[in-house]
C-alpha cells in the first residue's frame, strides 16, 4: 500500500521581482506601486522562508504533492522548487497563467518519481472582472491509478463577505459542473481532490449549496449528484483556522474529495489517523505561529505593506494523507 502526503498552501503574494521581464505590460502597470521594493533580495528571502516550512512537511520528507496559490508565474515556482534541493526529490511544476487582475495563479508541485503528468486544464470563472481560473491537473501513479487535482482560489471577501458572496457562488457552480463532467467522462468512481483557498468556510452557502460540499460521507457515497466530502469540518469546533481576520479563525483552505475516494472504489482512500479520525491537518508549524492570545500565522508582507522578513504567509498549509491500494 502506498501513502501520499497531499498538501495545499496559499503562499501570500509570491510575486516575481518588480521589473520582471516575464510580466506583461498591463500587469506591470497594475502592480507598480504594490511591488515597490520587491527586488531579488526580498524575493530570495521570501522563497527561503517558504522553503523552511515545506521541507518540514511530511515529517521532514517534503510533500508528495503541494498545491499553491498567489504565485505570479512559473519562474517563481521554479525558484521555489530549486530551494527544496535538500529533500533530494525530483519535483516538477504544473502551472497555468490566468488573467487575474493581480496576476496571481494556482500551481502544483509534484514528485515526478511518484506521479506521471497526464495533462492539465483550466476552467474560466465568468466574473465581470477577471479572477483566478480553476486549475485541473491529471496525475497517474506507478500502479496505474489516475488522480485528478482541481486547484481553487475563489474570489476574495474584499468589500465584505456577503457583498462578495455571489462571485464565490459563480466559482462554486463552475467547480461543481466540472466535477460532474469529470465523472461523466472518466467514470463515476474517479478519484478527484478539490483543494484550495475557497475564501468561504465549509458551512457557507457557496460551498454547501453550490459546490455541493458536505460533512456526510454517506451522502456523498449514495447521492446521484456529484457531492463532495469536505474533510475540514472537524476543525470548525477547535477554535483554529487556516487564516485569521480580525483575530477570528476562518477555515478557508479546504480539501473536498469525490465519491471514488470516499468509498475507496477509485483505488484511493483517506488514511485514518491513530485516533481513528482522518489524517487531515492544519499545519501550524511553531515558527509560523504568532504570539499572544490568537494563533494567527506570521505574514511576510511586502516592502510596500508591512514587510516582515521573518514571516511566511498569512495562511497555514493544510495536509491530508491519501492511501492507495
Amino acid at each position: 500500500m502506498n501513502t501520499y502526503y497531499i498538501s495545499w498552501w496559499n503562499l501570500e503574494n509570491l510575486f516575481d521581482v518588480v521589473d520582471s521581464p516575464s510580466r506583461p505590460a498591463w500587469l506591470q502597470s497594475k502592480l507598480q506601486n504594490e511591488l515597490q521594493g520587491w527586488d531579488q533580495t526580498i524575493l530570495d528571502k521570501k522563497i527561503k522562508q517558504l522553503a523552511k516550512i515545506i521541507v518540514k512537511m511530511n515529517q521532514g520528507q517534503g510533500p508528495d504533492v503541494l498545491g499553491v496559490c498567489e504565485v505570479e508565474n512559473k519562474p517563481v515556482m521554479d525558484l521555489l522548487v530549486a530551494s527544496l534541493g535538500s529533500l533530494q526529490r525530483n519535483y516538477a511544476v504544473a502551472h497555468h497563467d490566468t488573467s487575474d487582475k493581480r496576476g496571481i495563479d494556482v500551481a502544483f508541485i509534484y514528485d515526478s518519481d511518484l506521479f506521471t503528468f497526464e495533462g492539465d486544464y483550466f476552467y474560466v470563472v465568468l466574473k465581470r472582472s477577471a479572477t483566478r481560473d480553476l486549475y485541473q491537473v491529471n496525475l497517474r501513479t506507478s500502479t496505474d491509478n489516475s488522480l485528478i487535482l482541481v486547484g481553487n482560489h475563489w474570489p476574495s471577501r474584499s468589500g465584505g463577505a456577503l457583498r462578495s458572496e455571489p462571485y464565490r457562488i459563480i466559482a462554486a457552480e463552475t467547480l461543481s459542473y466540472w466535477n460532474e463532467r469529470i465523472l461523466e467522462v472518466l467514470g463515476n468512481n474517479t478519484a478527484v481532490i478539490n483543494l484550495g483557498d475557497f475564501n468561504d468556510e465549509p458551512f457557507n452557502s457557496s460551498v454547501t449549496d453550490y459546490a455541493l460540499g458536505t460533512n456526510s460521507k454517506m451522502k456523498v457515497i449514495n447521492a446521484q449528484t456529484p457531492r463532495l466530502f469536505n474533510l475540514m469540518w472537524p476543525f470548525l469546533g477547535r477554535g483554529i483556522g487556516t487564516h485569521y481576520y480580525d483575530n477570528f479563525p476562518n477555515v478557508l483552505d479546504q480539501f473536498m474529495v469525490s465519491k471514488g475516494i470516499a468509498n475507496g472504489a477509485s483505488g484511493f482512500k483517506i488514511k485514518a489517523s491513530a485516533q481513528g479520525t482522518y489524517a487531515v491537518n492544519i499545519e501550524m508549524f511553531n515558527e509560523m505561529v504568532s504570539g499572544g492570545n490568537y494563533p494567527a500565522p506570521i505574514r511576510f508582507g511586502r516592502p510596500s505593506n508591512a514587510l516582515n522578513q521573518n514571516g511566511f504567509s498569512d495562511h497555514y498549509p493544510i495536509s491530508m494523507m491519501l492511501e492507495e491500494g
